[in-house]
């Protein structure tokens, strides 16, 4: 057995590991330079460029963010995006997930490409923390992502802000009063609240400008705030947990006083004088541990992102970038940072230059060796082989090239013997038909009736050994064409039985054919009848009178024919002379005849084997041979069921 060493050879010891070993060498100095040149020259620039691009990116995403939180959609965003280009002088751009357009500050006629990445993705409702300028003002608690300006329902009309404005102006007015500087502060959601400056509200406690009373909610915070408790207890209970109480803040705590269920008590009749059934125990509010806040804020941000959702705009994709592409801005290098990478260069390149000399001598040598060999087999030395000094990817290629020129030798031999044998087939029909012919030029036959019969009997000869040739020629070359359509295979079988029927019974061979259930193969069945054809002509040919030649069709899965077997199974069985066990393997290769002593007249051209091979080949199957010497043969075609193109069976 041929040693596989392509998977033996050490990393160490292959070219392809010196190679890499060079290579990482050469790498490594060109990054440190290169790294070490732009850490030195480049630092300070790059910082002062990303810095101005974050600012100007985290007000772009900004803004943007802000629309998105105050509209339900898209529509109208030019405008803002135009403002933001020409306010940071970069392109803006916005589209939809799938990369649909929504609006672009590019003024070129046809704007470049964006990006394969999009700078950010802007939603309102999942807030990139690292770009977003978040103010501190607004609902929700301060580990949620929800941007502070998309209120949606608890945006209160203009009456409830002007009477909320009118209590917050008095108390701001009276703090004013006492001495404690105070200002109205309005949020996203129209309410205003006073801001004492130095943001210590225990100094108005002791005055009577209560801030309490901004506290309550409006009817309008009431009925989102319903809402939005009923979704975040929905979605507790899916969890299997306990409902929620959500302040204004939406915070929560204490629980709810809840009853306790307990047994029915009679209800006291008009004048009863019993004392009347005691109210029902009250459970404590309940306290929340670590794992119950942290659902209640889970449940509380999605019921949140859910209420939103029809208030703000779809997310959408931003991208910012410079018209012309670039993304720095680019420097002069002084004398001594441009002689520096002068040198870094010039360093790498010697380095290169002299790993790349040392690696290719050694490469180059057993190359020019395998090169010599070359052209000494093409300047005809039958077999031309070379040193082989390694076990390197070189010594396996050297290996190889023995191993090719070895095979050519022996296909030249094969080549040389299959010429003889075509030349041997050929020359006979043609000796006989021009001896024949001969003989009657020169009236020694006479051209009857059984001289023209004899001379068509050699020109049928040679044309079927010319046919054989033309079909393994095609087969060899790939180009045996076929025509699939169903086929049904006991009606081929009869028909083969049939063809040849008139030869068994010459010969004294009872034909027989065992089809089984009838079915639907996919082949050729021009192809099919010819494969068969030469399995039934040479089972007939070596059966002497009295044996019998049995034609078979089953599915090899189900033990016989039927629609969804595997493989359909053709066999053709005689009562013949049988082939040595020491024969079994040359029987389908070319001119081949188990007994060279036959004639060509019974022993055939040795070519039918060989195209029944081919054939089964062709037809995405295969044949075999099996057969015990002086009780018979059996030859075996297996084609799949599902034809040669895909096609599958079909009764």
């Amino acid at each position: 057995m041929r040693r596989d060493r392509s998977s033996r050879v050490p990393l160490r010891r292959s070219l392809l590991g010196r190679l890499l070993g060079v290579s990482a060498l050469v790498a490594a100095c060109s990054v440190a330079a290169t790294a070490w040149l732009a850490v030195q020259t480049t630092s300070g620039a790059i910082r002062q460029e990303q810095g101005q691009n974050l600012a100007a990116d985290a007000r772009i995403y900004d803004t943007l963010l802000g629309y998105a939180a105050r509209h339900p959609t898209w529509d109208g965003v030019d405008a803002t995006v135009r403002e933001l280009a020409e306010q940071s002088g970069r392109r803006v751009a916005l589209t939809t997930q799938s990369r649909q357009p929504l609006a672009d500050s590019a003024t070129a006629a046809t704007p470049p490409a964006l990006p394969p990445e999009a700078s950010a993705v802007v939603d309102p409702l999942s807030v990139d923390t690292v770009l977003a300028a978040r103010s501190t003002e607004g609902q929700g608690t301060a580990a949620d992502r929800i941007d502070p300006r998309a209120v949606g329902p608890f945006l209160l009309p203009a009456a409830e802000r002007s009477a909320l404005r009118r209590t917050a102006d008095r108390q701001a007015v009276c703090l004013n009063r006492v001495g404690i500087a105070a200002d109205v502060v309005v949020g996203p959601s129209g309410r205003p609240r006073v801001q004492m400056v130095g943001n210590d509200p225990e100094r108005a406690l002791g005055t009577r400008c209560d801030p309490s009373d901004l506290d309550s909610p409006t009817r309008t915070e009431k009925k989102a705030l319903t809402a939005l408790n009923g979704l975040a207890d929905a979605c507790l209970k899916r969890q299997g947990r306990g409902e929620v109480r959500l302040n204004q803040d939406l915070s929560w705590g204490g629980g709810v006083a809840v009853p306790v269920p307990g047994p029915a008590r009679p209800t006291p009749l008009p004048g009863d004088a019993r004392e009347a059934a005691p109210a029902p125990a009250v459970e404590p509010p309940r306290e929340f541990t670590g794992e119950d806040d942290r659902a209640i804020a889970s449940c509380v941000g999605t019921a949140r992102s859910e209420q939103l959702s029809s208030y703000v705009a779809s997310p959408a994709l931003l991208f910012i970038g410079d018209e012309g592409g670039a993304t720095v801005p680019g420097f002069d290098l002084s004398p001594a940072n441009t002689a520096k990478i002068a040198g870094a260069a010039a360093l790498v390149l010697a380095l290169t230059v002299g790993a790349s000399v040392l690696a290719g001598a050694r490469l180059v040598r057993p190359l020019h060796a395998l090169t010599g060999a070359a052209q000494r087999m093409r300047d005809g030395q039958e077999h031309a082989s070379v040193p082989v000094s390694g076990d390197d990817e070189i010594g396996r290629l050297a290996a190889a090239f023995n191993d090719m020129s070895a095979h050519r030798a022996r296909l030249e031999e094969q080549r040389k013997a299959m010429v003889s044998d075509v030349a041997h087939e050929l020359r006979t029909p043609l000796s006989n038909i021009r001896g024949w012919l001969e003989a009657a030029q020169d009236g020694l036959a006479d051209p009857d009736p059984a001289f023209v019969s004899s001379l068509l009997e050699e020109a049928v000869q040679l044309q079927h050994i010319i046919d054989d040739l033309q079909d393994l020629a095609a087969a060899d070359a790939g180009v045996l064409r076929l025509h699939p359509e169903p086929v049904r295979v006991g009606e081929l079988l009869s028909q083969v039985a049939a063809a040849h029927q008139a030869r068994a019974e010459t010969a004294g061979v009872t034909l027989t054919v065992e089809a089984g259930a009838v079915a639907i193969l996919p082949a050729d069945p021009v192809r099919l009848r010819q494969a068969v054809g030469n399995l039934v002509s040479n089972a007939v040919r070596h059966t002497p009178a009295g044996g019998r030649v049995t034609l078979r069709a089953y599915g090899e899965e189900a033990g016989r024919l039927s629609e969804g077997a595997g493989e359909v199974v053709i066999e053709v069985a005689d009562t013949g002379t049988g082939i040595p066990a020491g024969d079994l393997r040359n029987v389908f290769d070319r001119f081949w005849r188990a007994e060279k002593s036959r004639s060509r007249r019974t022993g055939g051209s040795g070519l039918g084997l060989a195209i029944v091979r081919k054939l089964a080949e062709a037809h995405g199957g295969s044949v075999s041979a099996t057969s015990t010497e002086g009780e018979g043969s059996a030859f075996t075609l297996r084609l799949p069921a599902s034809g040669p193109d895909g096609m599958t069976t079909a009764s």
